[in-house]
């Protein structure tokens, strides 16, 4: 309903914008089908169900509103953005809004709504509250955390990658579409021209989704984000197995930037081991496989990746996928996250940010280590705690990392959670990729064994004064 309310506002400037223009502007809704016909409380075809027979409002709503909306990507011509508010509605059979009256009420609330009363703290309506099911799942011990990105990390991610106008931005695996959303808010602001602000909301996003209550919610996320054009594509990113592509069809074969955040500790099967050549029943080392096969040559990539796949050397395709990411691509750095990141996500597997760029092999990673910060849900990690790694990546690379020379970095040693690790270490240790900080001071306790039993011969004596005291006090 709040995609519907939205999406008739939007269409409803559009058609001023073209009429000021003099050009011809159809939306993508005929009547009695627009929010402004049958939802608005000024509406005409709501007005004739209202003071026609009982029951006639849930009626249109299930029986006529709905499947229209279902079918109208099969509509002769439909336009891209007809298919996508199909999309959104594809698993939808019916309201389940329990009375008319509760249906009314929803729909005048959210006819109160406008593209303006949304500010920046909203910027993404849908997709927080299905996180916030997420986060409700997780917490019952169900694996929620895989369509869950804390939001500060995106927003770290997107900084660092730094997309530009013109290029592509793909999520094989975007859940609900948060890495999407902040690349587009991101570029916008770059935007300079009507051109600029074309590209960006119609050939610029691409992704992948498998789940069938995920796909409708990243579809009306990312609209709702002025992206008119989402080229998401509904199927099994691993296997290849498509339930629908009708958004996907002329997506370039290989993209510019990936972000993304593969889910932890899945398990496949040998349907979707089959694409691979290193094949295992990892999700998240099929992924890394998928991201870099994905890059264009110069292309580059920001991704979560739990820690066991960097560090674990016992299975062949670990180490052959690691192999491959640092023969293939330039992975200039790894971040160390918090252990408790996906805290809030229900998901407590340690985890770090990977950047690399394709085309040119690894000689040198920087390290960059948060792994001490005590993270907890009152307590979130926040954009800020990057302000120090931002400065370092500053003076080194000017924000411009990707089109640096491998041999041109030098890191600075300014920070106790900066180190550097030359690719002849990482193959001595069988392509072992774990941040192990040198510089970390470990608190310990440096007390001679004498010192420790002068304390305790200590506190015994005060401890016997007191019980004299207590025995004197009784007496």
């Amino acid at each position: 309903m709040l995609f519907l309310r939205i999406l008739d506002e939007r269409e409803e400037k559009e058609e001023e914008q073209a009429k000021a223009l003099g050009i011809k502007f159809t939306p993508s809704l005929g009547y009695p089908y627009r929010w402004q016909d049958w939802a608005a409380l000024s509406g005409k075809k709501r007005k004739e169900l209202q003071e026609g027979t009982l029951g006639a409002f849930m009626s249109f709503v299930n029986g006529e509103l709905i499947p229209y909306l279902r079918n109208l990507k099969n509509k002769p011509g439909a336009t891209p953005r007809q298919k996508i508010i199909s999309e959104v509605f594809s698993f939808t059979e019916r309201t389940h809004i329990d009375t008319e009256r509760n249906l009314l009420d929803i729909l005048d609330k959210i006819d109160t709504l406008s593209l303006e009363s949304i500010d920046e703290t909203h910027m993404f309506p849908i997709s927080q509250v299905y996180e916030g099911l997420l986060q409700k799942m997780g917490e019952k011990n169900n694996d929620g955390g895989q369509f869950f990105t804390p939001r500060e990390v995106i927003r770290a991610m997107v900084k660092v990658i730094d997309p530009e106008i013109g290029e592509t931005v793909y999520d094989p695996c975007c859940g609900t579409g948060g890495f999407l959303a902040q690349a587009y808010q991101h570029m916008k602001e770059k935007a300079k021209t009507a051109s600029d602000i074309e590209t960006l909301k119609t050939r610029t996003f691409y992704g992948r989704e498998k789940e069938n209550l995920v796909y409708p919610i990243v579809l009306a996320n990312l609209v709702l984000q002025e992206i008119d054009e989402p080229h998401i594509w509904h199927g099994n990113t691993l296997t290849g197995l498509e339930v629908y592509g009708g958004l996907f069809h002329d997506a370039p074969g290989l993209f510019d930037v990936v972000l993304t955040n593969p889910p932890f500790g899945g398990k496949e099967g040998k349907d979707a081991q089959t694409k691979f050549a290193y094949k295992t029943g990892a999700t998240q080392v099929l992924f890394l496989q998928h991201v870099i096969d994905s890059l264009k040559p110069g292309g580059r990539c920001g991704i979560v990746m739990d820690e066991g796949v960097l560090f674990r050397t016992n299975e062949n395709a670990f180490v052959q996928t690691k192999r491959k990411l640092l023969n293939e691509c330039n992975l200039w750095c790894i971040i160390s996250l918090p252990p408790r990141i996906f805290l809030n996500a229900g998901a407590a597997s340690k985890t770090n940010l990977l950047f690399f760029t394709r085309g040119e092999p690894t000689k040198e990673i920087w390290y960059y280590d948060l792994s001490d910060l005590n993270i907890t849900k009152k307590q979130p990690l926040t954009i800020e705690h990057f302000e120090e790694f931002f400065k370092l990546m500053d003076e080194e690379f000017g924000m411009k990392n990707r089109d640096i020379p491998q041999s041109e970095i030098k890191i600075q040693q300014s920070s106790w959670r900066s180190w550097r690790v030359s690719v002849e270490e990482i193959v001595a240790k069988n392509y072992d990729l774990k941040a192990v900080n040198p510089n970390r001071k470990e608190k310990g306790d440096t007390r001679t064994p004498q010192e420790l039993l002068s304390i305790i011969e200590l506190q015994s004596d005060e401890i016997k004064n007191i019980l004299s005291l207590l025995r004197k006090r009784e007496i």
